[in-house]
């Protein structure tokens, strides 16, 4: 077969460590995409402090303390592979809702307190920090990923693309 050794070197660089790190970087910048966005949803128009207005339900939580937004993050967890994430405790129950049964998830904690002193406190703090029984979801990780899944997507084609194009060239073909 002619240029089977030009073919099979062509190959082994697709399937090498350049193209992996390369294509990793073009995820990896497609999380920090969606992380932006998501930390986007949170804070803007919100308030923060003592004119704070809580989302309504089925949108993004509103900043208030600058946690949650604080709390996204992107990791790479594997060469090919990127997690977006909220570190926050209470990301899930806002994202998803959360559906609590009278004395299975709720711990009693001594007295009410907040950040403005324990005789402001309207609420202890188990349901400051995961709401009542019942909290709908405030969705802000699904929405950030679906408005950023095309510009992702083509990141990443493009940037395979790139890299099939260089190896053409320097393939000798």
């Amino acid at each position: 077969m002619i240029g089977m050794k030009a073919h099979i070197a062509r190959l082994r660089k697709l399937s090498g460590p350049e193209m992996v790190n390369r294509v990793g970087a073009a995820l990896f910048a497609g999380g920090e995409a969606i992380q932006v966005e998501a930390q986007r949803s949170i804070t803007a128009g919100a308030v923060s402090g003592k004119g704070h207005v809580p989302s309504a339900p089925g949108e993004p939580p509103n900043n208030d303390t600058g946690y949650l937004a604080a709390a996204i993050v992107t990791i790479k967890t594997a060469p090919l592979e990127v997690e977006v994430s909220s570190n926050a405790g209470y990301a899930a129950a806002l994202e998803f809702g959360s559906e609590r049964k009278a004395g299975k998830a709720s711990r009693s904690f001594a007295g009410k307190t907040s950040a403005y002193g324990p005789s402001k406190a309207k609420h202890g703090p188990v349901m400051m920090e995961f709401g009542g029984s019942k909290t709908e979801a405030r969705p802000y990780m699904a929405p950030a990923r679906d408005t950023k899944r095309k510009e992702v997507a083509d990141l990443v084609k493009n940037t395979v693309n790139d890299v099939v194009r260089q190896s053409k060239q320097s393939g000798g073909e």
